[in-house]
C-alpha cells in the first residue's frame, strides 16, 4: 500500500511528518490522541455522501497545504472525489491534485480517464484545472494523451482554457523533445488568438520550444503590438522581449546613417575649405543620390509607439522591458523618454533598484546625456545598502563631465568620510576615473588623494595609493613632487624591491647599496621582510646552488607595465540583452538568447501583411464585398502616410487630408494613417496609388446607397413579394443612386473649394434637422461592410440591399413571411433624447443629446453622439466649444468644431465622438462659451455601446455555439399583453440596443446581432417565446459585464 510508510512514520513519532498540531487542525482532536487517527475524520468528511462536508474537508485540506502541512496520505481519498458533481469541491480538489500529482504520480495514473472527462466538464475551470493536473504528471507514457489534451483545449471556446494549454506545452516539451513538430502546430494556431488573456502565455511557449521560428510572428506581429496594452502584465515583459528580438532581424537600425551623416559632415566642417568644396561639389551631389535617407518602417513605428505607454506600468519588470526596448531599438532622438521612468524605479524597493541602477549604468556609458537631467536622483543615501551605493556611484562617475564635475566631487568629498570601508574604497576609485577621463580636474583629484594618504583607515590608505599610482603612470613627468611625496611613505618591503632593481638595472654602481639593503633585512624583526629578503638575493645574485630562475630576473622585476586605463566595469556589456539575468550577471545564463544584430537590408515587410482581420470571421457575402471595395478603402486611408518617417508625417497628413476632401470623405489623414496601421493594410507605391485614387474618383458616385428610394409605396409591395423580386429591387436602388449621384458630386466639389464655401455647408448642416440629414453618405454599401450601418429611423430595404445579399438570401430555405424581418434589419425603435444642460442651470443655454447610431466619421471605433445646443437667451452666445475633456483612462473624446456664434433663438446640432471603451462609465468634460464654462457629462446605456452585425442563421449558432460557459447568460420573463406582437418585441428590443434582426426559421424564437464598438467582441440576443406570455432572454458575449446589464435593459425594454 501506498500510504503505509507515512502511516508507519506517523505512529513512530520520530519523523516530523507526523509531529501533533496542538490543535490548531481540528481534525487532530488535541494533543492527546494518536497522530495516525488526526485525519480520520478528514477521509470520513471526504467518503460522505454530503458536499458540504466534502467541501469543508477540502477546505481544511488545502489550509493545510497552505501552512506546508504534508497532506499526501490523503491522495486516495482526495482523488475520488474528482467525479463530484459540486463545481467547488471539484476546484479544490484539482488544486490538490496539482500540488501531489508530481509526487503520487502511480495513484493519479490510476485516475487519468476521470481527468480526461474532466476536459468535457461544461465549467471551464474545471476543463482547465483538468489540463493543468494532466499535464503534470511527468510520465512519459501519457505523452500522447497530453498532446491530445493540449490540441482539443486550444481549440476550446474559453480563453482561460486555452491559455491552461498554452502554459502546457512547455512542460510537454520538457517531458518530450520529439513532439516538437505538433507542439508547434499548436503554438502557431494559439499565437493567431485574439484574446489578451492567451497573448503572454502562448509567446512564453513559444519561446520556450520554437525562438528560432521568427515566420510564426509575422502575421501575428501587428495584433500583438495592438493587443500589449491590454495584457496582463507578466505577458507584458515576456512579449516585449521576444518583439525586441524580432525587431533586431526585421528592421534596419535607426541610428546607422544618421551617424555616418554626422561624421561625414563634421569631418568637412572641420577640414573642409571653399575651394575644396568647390571642386567636390559634384562628388557630393552624386554621393547623396546613391544614398537612401533612412525611413523608419511603419511596423517599427507601430512597436515604439504601442510600447511607450507602458513607461507609466505600476509593474517595474514592464517597466524595465519598455526601456531595454527602446534602448535597443529607438532612435537616439528618442531613447530619453525612457529616463524618467527609470528614475521613477529608484525610489522602489532595493532589489528593484539594484537592477534598474545595474542597466542605468550600462546606457549611461553610451546615452550619458539623458540621464544627466536627473542627476541628483544618484545621489546616495545613507540608508543605502552597500551595492546600492557601489552602483549609483558607478553612474554619477559615467554621468560626470566638465561642467558638473565640481558637484560630483564635492558629493564623493562627503562619501569618503562614511562608516562603510568598502563603499569608501569604491568611492576613490570613482576619484581616480573622474580624474582620467577629465583633464582639468586631474591636478585637483591627484592633491585631495594625497591629502588622504594621511588617514587614519588603513583600507583609505592603501586604495588612495593604487589610484594615485595609476594616475601616475599615466603621466610621470608631471608630478615629480607626489612621486617624492610618495617615496618617502614606501615600507621596507617596497626598498628591498627597489634595491633589486637597481641592481638588475646597474649593477656595478647598486652592488654594494644592494648588499647593504639586503644585510639589514636579514636581522628584521618582521618575517616577511626576511623572507623577501632571501628570495631576492638567490634570484638576483647567482650562485652554485640557484636554479635557473634567476635567467628570469629582469623579467621578473622589469616587465613593462602599460599605463592602467580606469574605465567602468559596464563597458560593452550591452551586448547582453538589458534587463536580462545574463547582463545582471555579465555572463551567458542557461536559456539566454541572443540579441541579433541589425540586417544590413531590410527583410520584405509584406509578410506581415494580413488580408482578413482576425477579430471577426467574415460571412461569405462580407468577403465578397470586401474582395471587390478594398482598393476603395485602401485609397481613403492613405498609404504614403505612415511609410514616412517621423519628420515627413505632417506633409503626409497633408497629402492625405486633401485626398480625402476632394472625394466626399469625411475623416482626417491622421485618422486614417492610425486606422491603416491597426488593420494592418499593405504598403503600396506612391504611383499605384495615385492611380487608384483616380479610379476610386470615378466610381465613387455608384458605390453610394440610395436614400431617395426609401419610402416609396411601391418598394414597401415589392417588399412582400419575397426574395425573387428583391434583384428588382437593387436594381432601382442602383437607378435611384445613379440619380442621386450628382448632387453629391457637386457637394464633394463645394467641400474641396474653400474654407469658405466649407463653412456654409457646415452652417446649412447644423441648421437641418436631423431627421433630413440622413444623407445618402450615412447609408452605403461601405457601411454594410464595416458592420457599422446604423440609422437613427426604420430603413426599408431597398437601400441596403446588395446584389450579394440577395444572392445569399436566395440559398435560404425559409419562406418568404420568414425572410422579410431579415430584409428589414435593423429595425430601430424612436430615438431617445437626454439632458445634458438644463436652461436654468445653463443660464439660458440648454443642450441636449442623443446616440444617433450612426458610424462616427472620425474614428470606427468611437460612438456617435449628437448634440443639439439652444440658445434661450437674448444675447449671441459666442465661440461655443468643448474644453479640457477629463476621460477615465483608455477613453477618448473627439470635440465637436467650435461653433464661433449662435444667435439668440437659434439652435445648432453637433456630432462628437467618444471612445467609452466598451464601458458605461461617464465621459466628462467642459462645454465653454466665451464668458462661461459648465461641467457636464455623457454617460452611455449599454445598448448604445454596439453596432448591428448582420449574419445568417447558420453563423449566428456558430458563434453562439463559442459563446457559453460564463459567457452566456439567461433570464426568463413574462411579456406583457402589449408586448405580443413580432413588431412590438422587434421594436423594444431595437430600441433598447443597437443591435440588428438576424432571420430565423422558428416562429417563436427573434435573434440579434451586434458588436462592441471598441473590440469588437460579438453579442448575441435570443429571445424565445414559450406558452402563454413566458420567454426566455439569452445574451452571449465574451463581455460578462456588458451582458449582464443588457439582459436587464432588454427586460425593462419588453416590460413598458
Amino acid at each position: 500500500m501506498a500510504a503505509s510508510p507515512a502511516y508507519g512514520e506517523e505512529k513512530g513519532g520520530s519523523s516530523s511528518l507526523g509531529e501533533p498540531e496542538y490543535g490548531h487542525d481540528p481534525a487532530s482532536g488535541g494533543i492527546f490522541s494518536s497522530d495516525y487517527k488526526r485525519h480520520d475524520d478528514l477521509k470520513e468528511m471526504l467518503d460522505s455522501n454530503k458536499d458540504s462536508l466534502k467541501l469543508e474537508a477540502m477546505k481544511r485540506i488545502v489550509a493545510m497545504i497552505a501552512r506546508g502541512k504534508n497532506a499526501s496520505d490523503l491522495f486516495p481519498a482526495v482523488v475520488k472525489n474528482v467525479a463530484c458533481k459540486n463545481i467547488e469541491v471539484k476546484k479544490l480538489v484539482y488544486v490538490y491534485l496539482v500540488r501531489y500529482a508530481e509526487e503520487q504520480q502511480d495513484l493519479a495514473l490510476l485516475s487519468i480517464s476521470t481527468f480526461q472527462r474532466g476536459l468535457k466538464d461544461p465549467n471551464q475551470l474545471i476543463r482547465a484545472s483538468a489540463l493543468r493536473v494532466l499535464s503534470s504528471i511527468r510520465v512519459p507514457i501519457i505523452v500522447p494523451i497530453m498532446m491530445l489534451a493540449i490540441k482539443e483545449a486550444a481549440s476550446d471556446m474559453s480563453p482561460y482554457v486555452r491559455k491552461t494549454a498554452a502554459h502546457a506545452i512547455p512542460k510537454l516539451y520538457s517531458l518530450d523533445s520529439d513532439q516538437k513538430d505538433q507542439l508547434i502546430e499548436v503554438i502557431e494556431k494559439l499565437l493567431a488568438d485574439k484574446t489578451t488573456l492567451v497573448a503572454g502565455s502562448v509567446v512564453m511557449a513559444f519561446e520556450e520550444v520554437c525562438p528560432e521560428r521568427i515566420d510564426l510572428i509575422h502575421k501575428n506581429y501587428r495584433k500583438l503590438c495592438n493587443l500589449l496594452i491590454d495584457v496582463e502584465e507578466w505577458g507584458q515583459v515576456v512579449i516585449i522581449n521576444m518583439l525586441t528580438r524580432y525587431a533586431r532581424t526585421q528592421f534596419l537600425s535607426p541610428n546607422q546613417n544618421q551617424e555616418s551623416l554626422l561624421e561625414e559632415s563634421v569631418e568637412k566642417a572641420f577640414y573642409g575649405s571653399e575651394e575644396e568644396d568647390a571642386k567636390d561639389a559634384k562628388a557630393e551631389a552624386a554621393s547623396l543620390a546613391k544614398r537612401k535617407p533612412y525611413i523608419m518602417d511603419p511596423d517599427h513605428r507601430l512597436l515604439l509607439r504601442n510600447t511607450k505607454p507602458l513607461l507609466q506600468s505600476r509593474n517595474a519588470a514592464v517597466v524595465m522591458a519598455v526601456a531595454q526596448l527602446y534602448f535597443h531599438l529607438a532612435p537616439k532622438a528618442e531613447v530619453g523618454v525612457i529616463a524618467k521612468a527609470l528614475v521613477r524605479l529608484l525610489r522602489s524597493h532595493s532589489e528593484v533598484q539594484y537592477v534598474v541602477l545595474q542597466n542605468v549604468a550600462t546606457m549611461s556609458i553610451k546615452r550619458r546625456g539623458m540621464f544627466e537631467p536627473y542627476l541628483k536622483s544618484f545621489y546616495i543615501r545613507s540608508t543605502d545598502p552597500t551595492q546600492i551605493k557601489i552602483l549609483k556611484l558607478e553612474v554619477l562617475t559615467n554621468l560626470a563631465n566638465e561642467t558638473n564635475i565640481s558637484t560630483i566631487l564635492r558629493e564623493f568629498q562627503t562619501y569618503i568620510r562614511s562608516m562603510d570601508k568598502d563603499f569608501v574604497a569604491a568611492t576613490i576609485q570613482a576619484i581616480g576615473r573622474c580624474a582620467t577621463n577629465i583633464g582639468k580636474v586631474r591636478d585637483t583629484c591627484l592633491n585631495g588623494l594625497v591629502q588622504l594618504l594621511s588617514n587614519r583607515d588603513e583600507l583609505v590608505v592603501a586604495e588612495s595609493v593604487v589610484v594615485i599610482k595609476k594616475l601616475l603612470q599615466m603621466q610621470p613627468a608631471q608630478h615629480s613632487e607626489i612621486i617624492k611625496h610618495m617615496a618617502k611613505l614606501t615600507d621596507n618591503i617596497q626598498v628591498i624591491n627597489l634595491a633589486a632593481k637597481l641592481y638588475l638595472t646597474n649593477s656595478k654602481q647598486s652592488k654594494l647599496l644592494t648588499q647593504y639593503v639586503l644585510n639589514l633585512a636579514k636581522y628584521d624583526q618582521n618575517y616577511d621582510i626576511r623572507d623577501r629578503a632571501r628570495f631576492i638575493r638567490q634570484l638576483i645574485v647567482p650562485t652554485e646552488k640557484s636554479g635557473a630562475l634567476n635567467k628570469y630576473a629582469k623579467k621578473l622585476f622589469l616587465a613593462q607595465k602599460p599605463a592602467p586605463i580606469l574605465e567602468s566595469s559596464f563597458k560593452d556589456r550591452d551586448h547582453f540583452q538589458l534587463g536580462s539575468l545574463s547582463h545582471l550577471l555579465n555572463a551567458k545564463a542557461v536559456g539566454y538568447q541572443e540579441l541579433p544584430d541589425w540586417p544590413d537590408e531590410a527583410p520584405d515587410p509584406s509578410v506581415r501583411n494580413v488580408e482578413v482581420p482576425e477579430w471577426t470571421k467574415c460571412t461569405s457575402r462580407e468577403k465578397r464585398k470586401e474582395k471587390v471595395e478594398k482598393p476603395f478603402y485602401s485609397d481613403s486611408e492613405g498609404e504614403s502616410g505612415p511609410t514616412e518617417s517621423a519628420d515627413s508625417e505632417p506633409e503626409s497628413v497633408s497629402k492625405e487630408s486633401g485626398s480625402s476632401s476632394s472625394s466626399g470623405s469625411s475623416s482626417s489623414g491622421s485618422e486614417e494613417e492610425e486606422e491603416e496601421e491597426e488593420e494592418g493594410s499593405e504598403e503600396q507605391s506612391e504611383d499605384k496609388e495615385e492611380e487608384e485614387k483616380r479610379t476610386k474618383r470615378k466610381k465613387e458616385g455608384s458605390r453610394k446607397a440610395a436614400p431617395g428610394s426609401t419610402g416609396s409605396p411601391s418598394e414597401e409591395e415589392e417588399e412582400e413579394e419575397g426574395v425573387k423580386k428583391a434583384k428588382k429591387k437593387a436594381l432601382q436602388g442602383k437607378k435611384s443612386c445613379a440619380e442621386t449621384s450628382s448632387e453629391e458630386a457637386s457637394t464633394s466639389e463645394s467641400s474641396s473649394s474653400g474654407s469658405d464655401s466649407g463653412s456654409e455647408v457646415e452652417a446649412k448642416w447644423r441648421k437641418m434637422p436631423p431627421s433630413s440629414r440622413a444623407g445618402p453618405k450615412e447609408i452605403s454599401l461601405l457601411d454594410l461592410d464595416d458592420f457599422t450601418l446604423a440609422p437613427p429611423q426604420p430603413v426599408p430595404s431597398s437601400s441596403i440591399v446588395s446584389t450579394s445579399l440577395v444572392t445569399d438570401l436566395e440559398g435560404l430555405t425559409l419562406t418568404d413571411t420568414s425572410l422579410a424581418p431579415a430584409l428589414l434589419s435593423p429595425a430601430f425603435g424612436t430615438v431617445r433624447t437626454y439632458e445634458l444642460l438644463h436652461r436654468m442651470a445653463g443660464e439660458g443655454l440648454s443642450v441636449e443629446y442623443c446616440f444617433s447610431r450612426q458610424p462616427f466619421p472620425g474614428d470606427p471605433h468611437m460612438v456617435a453622439v449628437q448634440i443639439q445646443i439652444s440658445n434661450n437667451t437674448d444675447a449671441e452666445v459666442k465661440s461655443l466649444r468643448v474644453s479640457e475633456p477629463k476621460p477615465l483612462s483608455g477613453m477618448r473624446i473627439q470635440e465637436f468644431p467650435e461653433i464661433e456664434c449662435l444667435a439668440p433663438g437659434d439652435t445648432a446640432s453637433v456630432v462628437m465622438g467618444i471612445d467609452f471603451c466598451d464601458s458605461t462609465q461617464a465621459a466628462n468634460f467642459q462645454l465653454r462659451t466665451q464668458t462661461r464654462h459648465f461641467y457636464v457629462s455623457i454617460q452611455p446605456p449599454v445598448g448604445e455601446l454596439m453596432a448591428p452585425v448582420f449574419m445568417s442563421e447558420n453563423e449566428f449558432k456558430k458563434e453562439q455555439g463559442k459563446l457559453t460557459g460564463m459567457s452566456e447568460i439567461t433570464e426568463k420573463l413574462t411579456l406583457p399583453e402589449k408586448c405580443q406582437s413580432d413588431h412590438t418585441i422587434v421594436q423594444q428590443v431595437t430600441s433598447a440596443a443597437n443591435v440588428g434582426r438576424v432571420p430565423c426559421g422558428a416562429d417563436n424564437e427573434y435573434r440579434f446581432a451586434a458588436k462592441t464598438v471598441t473590440s469588437g467582441s460579438l453579442v448575441l440576443i435570443t429571445l424565445e417565446r414559450r406558452e402563454g406570455t413566458a420567454a426566455q432572454l439569452t445574451v452571449n458575449s465574451e463581455k460578462m459585464v456588458i451582458g449582464t446589464m443588457l439582459v436587464k435593459d432588454i427586460i425593462q425594454a419588453l416590460a413598458q
